[in-house]
Formats: structure tokens, sequence, C-alpha cells
């Protein structure tokens, strides 16, 4: 059942392995990166509660001996203070830049632990294990690394590619469902700007997916792995083709502000709620036809997703002020806002050429 899918960035260049039980074989898929037999590892409270041990005894099992720092989890964990504990604690495990650090857990995780990684000792070598669906199939591969400030999400970090990444499909059964669901919402995005065929795929199969079928979570997982590899090899430091990735996300970082990063709303139920409104953006400017967006829409809401600005708890501030919000972004080029819209399900593209007054109509509309 395993897959495995080749990012290609030449002498940075590493395999994602995807599959079930593949923390129990740590040990022996990281040992040849191995310069001595000691790994450090930081995680986060509730994976470490589920996980450690079973990371531990399968390193252990190749005679590699871990050491783990365990961060509190949420989004406010990807932030200056918990970069500072983290940088000083691999100093204090005298971490060499031959050695292998490894990030345990969600999309926060990987990217605090990656942005250490690339500025300890001006950059040491790093390996994922994500534990969510969001991480296995976005925020793990690629290199994307960062913390959030008061400014914004993600606006301090660099591109540090992992040396490999294990995506064991089998902790996806220890997630919430929310959890769970909100890793779909990144899923869903693939098929929508760039695989037509793939969200034809999880409109059958989603429900069983999400059900618990390991086979079609592999799939869904590879598959999702395997566009996001292309585009990356492509596009490593996102000057064009890798924008596509952000479908949705113009929307969901002014939403993640406007709800102060809590748990109102999760990134990915964020990114499924912007993906539903660039197509409802995209069918305003005549891009696409009316369908798409409706289509869009109705899966999400039989996947039981947060669907509309209505599914977000508490209230939200005006459209005027979400569409100032996105001005922050770093989408932003030339003090141009860069939107991903689409033609067609599974046919999006980069445009800067968005007036505004439809976009505040748009959110106006929502809102209401």
């Amino acid at each position: 059942m395993e897959q495995v899918v080749h990012v290609d960035l030449g002498e940075r260049s590493y395999d994602v392995a995807i599959g079930p039980g593949l923390i129990a074989q740590s040990g022996a898929r990281i040992k040849p990166f191995l310069r001595r037999p000691k790994v450090t590892v930081v995680t986060e409270e509730t994976v470490a509660s589920l996980h450690l041990e079973a990371l531990r005894a399968g390193l252990a099992a190749e005679g590699i001996e871990m050491s783990a720092l365990t961060l509190a989890p949420g989004e406010s964990t990807k932030s200056w203070p918990h970069l500072t504990k983290t940088v000083e604690w691999l100093l204090d495990q005298k971490v060499e830049r031959n050695d292998i650090v490894i990030a345990f857990g969600g999309g926060v995780i990987g990217d605090l632990v990656g942005f250490a990684a690339a500025i300890l000792r001006r950059g040491v070598r790093f390996v994922q294990i994500p534990t969510s669906l969001l991480a296995q199939v976005d925020s793990s591969v690629g290199g994307k690394t960062g913390i959030n400030t008061g400014h914004g999400k993600n606006l301090v970090g660099a591109f540090h590619q992992p040396t490999h990444v294990l995506a064991d499909t089998s902790v996806l059964g220890t997630l919430e469902p929310r959890d769970f669901l909100a890793g779909y919402g990144e899923v869903v995005k693939y098929g929508l700007l760039g695989d037509a065929e793939f969200f034809n795929w999880l409109e059958e199969n989603g429900p069983a997916l999400a059900s618990g079928d390991m086979a079609k979570r592999v799939e869904a997982v590879t598959r999702s792995v395997q566009m996001k590899a292309d585009i990356v090899s492509r596009d490593e430091t996102e000057q064009g083709d890798r924008a596509l990735l952000n479908l949705g996300h113009t929307f969901c970082h002014a939403l993640e502000a406007a709800t102060g990063y809590s748990n109102r709303l999760l990134h990915g139920e964020g990114v499924a709620i912007g993906c539903a409104l660039a197509f409802e953006l995209s069918s305003r400017l005549g891009l696409c036809s009316q369908e798409d967006p409706s289509r869009v829409r109705a899966h999400l809401k039989a996947m039981g997703m947060k669907t509309d600005l209505h599914d977000i708890e508490g209230d939200l501030p005006p459209a005027a002020e979400l569409v100032e919000l996105m001005s922050q972004d770093k989408k932003v080029v030339d003090g141009q806002l860069r939107f991903i819209l689409a033609r067609s399900i599974g046919d999006a593209f980069v445009t800067a050429d968005v007036p505004s007054d439809v976009v505040q109509g748009v959110l106006e509309d929502a809102l209401a």
C-alpha cells in the first residue's frame, strides 16, 4: 500500500513516503541519513501523548537515541517565543550541522521546527513526520517554514527543504473529526486548482475516505503530494506556478486574522471557505460557470465541512475590513493583491486584475 513521491529539486531533492505503519519503521527510514545514532525531536503535547513512545520505539529498534522537546499545541505556538525556546533547546542538545532534527506533529510544528532548523547554525537538516492530514498533504512538503507575527501569518520564515518526509497514514485515525475535515480542505484544493478528475474522485470517495478507508486515504494523500511536488519542482520559491497552491488562501488568511488565529476557525476550514469564495468571485467576474461554485459548496457540505461565512462562530468584521486584512497578505506584489481564480474546476490561474469592489461585494453577500 505504501507510495513514494519524489520531490525533484536537484541537490535538495527528497522522497515523501506515504502509508500506514511508518512510525514503527522510523529508525530504519532515518538511519541512512544519520552520521551518529542520535536525533532531536520537537513535538506538541497532544501528539506526544498519542505517538511519542511509538516514535521512540521505532528509532530504538535501530539503536537511535532520541531526546524530545514538547511544546503547547495550537497556532499560537508558531511565534517568536516558541522559536527562541526551540532554538535554545536544540543548542542545549549540542545539535551539529550533520545531525537530524525531527518535526513530529501537524503544520504548526512542521513550520516552526523547519524554521528553527533553517536558522540553527545557518541550516541543519530536518525530517518531517507530519501527524495531521493537513500537514501530510500540504505543509510538510515543499520547504516553506516560518512563524506568525502580530502583522499576520507566516510573514517571517525561510525556504528550507526537509531531508525526508514520513507520512504515516495510520496516525490519521487518532485525529478528531473536525481536524481531519480541516485537512480535507487542503485535499479538495488540489482537485480544484489543477485536477478535475481528482475532484470527481473526491466527490465519489470523500465519505469513505473520511470514515477511515485506508487505501483511499493513501491514494488521496499521494495524489495531493504528487501535485504539490510537481508544482514545487517547477517553482520552488513561489515566483510563478507555486502561487496556485494558495487557492482559497487570500480569503482564508483574512478570516484567520479576523478570528484572532483562534479555534473559531482552523486553517483548513478557512481554506475550504476561501475556495468556495474564490469560485464565487470567479463566477461573478464571468470566468467560470455559475454551476462551479454551487458544485464546490455542495461537496463541502456533503462532507460536513464549514462552507460559508455564517458557519464561523461569532461575529465577523464588515466586508471592507476583511478586504483591508487581505492587503497584509504575502501575495501582495507592487501593492497589488494577487488572487487565485478559476476558469473551471481543475483550471486555476493567478491574477492581480481583480476589482476590490467586486471582492467586497462577494464578501458583503456572504456575510448577509
